[in-house]
């Protein structure tokens, strides 16, 4: 019979062999001592910070463990990785998560974890990865290469992207932009998990990099490209806001309305002649008013529609008309561009669809 221990009597201790402990009546948080722990080894995740960074973890869980870790019997985890016995040891229990706390556990010289043991973890393979990957990625702050690569062994084991999007009440396009990230070359993924690359730009990388089998060089070079082409947009639109500005003091000092720029000139949504291969500068609807025709009785001519002065026809963006505006996008937008604003539109519709759940 196991004596009687205060709750407490071996939290502070550093033996190794100190007895696994029943803090509950229902027999499932248990104190782990570490060297009857292991981590399972189809954790995609790899990036558990610094030495440092472990040390201050585990002194924080010496004075207090908050989360106890899931954990499966080894027995119930060698039934779906038979396998592994050999590099798990000859341990009592396996981490389903909590691998960083268990690191840090290790790093700070803690004795023991608290765990919650539940086999019922362990009942299929994929019932193991769902655990072992949902708590990271319902992280808000989880790394998005490791986030690609949880999703991607989520998918070997549900056997497609479809799947593991309606298991966890995503629409399709959330797997696919973050297994995206696993064509990437090591180097790039490096610059993803250190934010020198944008998360639209590295998915769009990510599709040419599996369309083309792009290796590191092709990659780094689009890359290059990619920044001076940003660098010179960010320019554009910071020379049209001052150009903005000072026509707006011109016209305040002035009262004369202000020129428009070259580049409003040239743009289909300020004013452009007709362009047949254009569908915005098409002739406008029925319902619009011909320059000295009468207004078709009972329609008003919508704010959004073309009106025609001095020869040319001045177009506004269908807002009203989402077939038509993507048309004219598809015909205009550049195909990296492109992939951009969809990868937006998409995140977009994720958040509308968690928001209304």
């Amino acid at each position: 019979m196991m004596a009687k221990r205060d709750e407490f009597d071996d939290f502070f201790g550093d033996d190794d062999d100190a007895p696994t402990v029943d803090t509950r009546a229902d027999g499932r948080l248990l104190r782990v001592p570490l060297s009857r722990l292991a981590p399972n080894l189809v954790n995609p995740r790899t990036d558990f910070g610094s030495e440092a960074e472990l040390i201050d973890l585990g002194k924080s869980l010496r004075r207090r463990q908050v989360q106890a870790c899931p954990a499966v019997s080894r027995s119930a985890y060698l039934k779906l990785w038979p396998d592994h016995g050999k590099q798990i040891g000859e341990v009592d229990y396996v981490l389903v998560a909590g691998e960083r706390r268990y690191r840090g556990a290790v790093a700070a010289g803690n004795a023991t974890l608290n765990c919650i043991v539940d086999d019922g973890l362990a009942g299929d393979r994929k019932t193991f990865m769902e655990a072992v990957v949902s708590e990271n990625v319902d992280r808000q702050n989880f790394n998005p290469v490791e986030e690609a690569y949880a999703v991607q062994s989520l998918v070997a084991e549900f056997g497609s992207n479809r799947a593991v999007a309606q298991h966890f009440e995503r629409v399709d396009g959330w797997v696919t932009q973050r297994i995206l990230l696993t064509h990437l070359a090591p180097e790039v993924q490096d610059l993803v998990r250190k934010k020198a690359m944008p998360l639209d730009a590295a998915r769009s990388l990510g599709k040419l990099a599996r369309d083309y089998t792009w290796g590191a060089a092709e990659q780094l070079a689009w890359w290059r490209d990619e920044q001076e082409q940003r660098a010179a947009a960010s320019a554009e639109r910071s020379a049209a806001k001052k150009a903005a500005k000072a026509s707006a003091v011109a016209k305040s000092l002035t009262g004369e309305p202000p020129a428009r720029s070259e580049k409003q000139g040239a743009d289909p949504f300020y004013g452009r002649k007709t362009d047949p291969a254009d569908p915005l500068t098409q002739e406008p609807p029925p319902n619009v008013a011909e320059e000295g025709a009468p207004a078709v009785p009972g329609q008003a001519t919508p704010p959004e529609a073309a009106t025609v002065t001095g020869g040319q026809q001045t177009q506004r963006f269908p807002y009203e008309d989402g077939a038509r505006a993507a048309q004219h996008l598809i015909n205009k937008m550049p195909m990296v561009e492109l992939n951009k604003m969809l990868d937006l539109l998409n995140e977009h519709r994720e958040q509308q669809v968690a928001s209304a759940r």
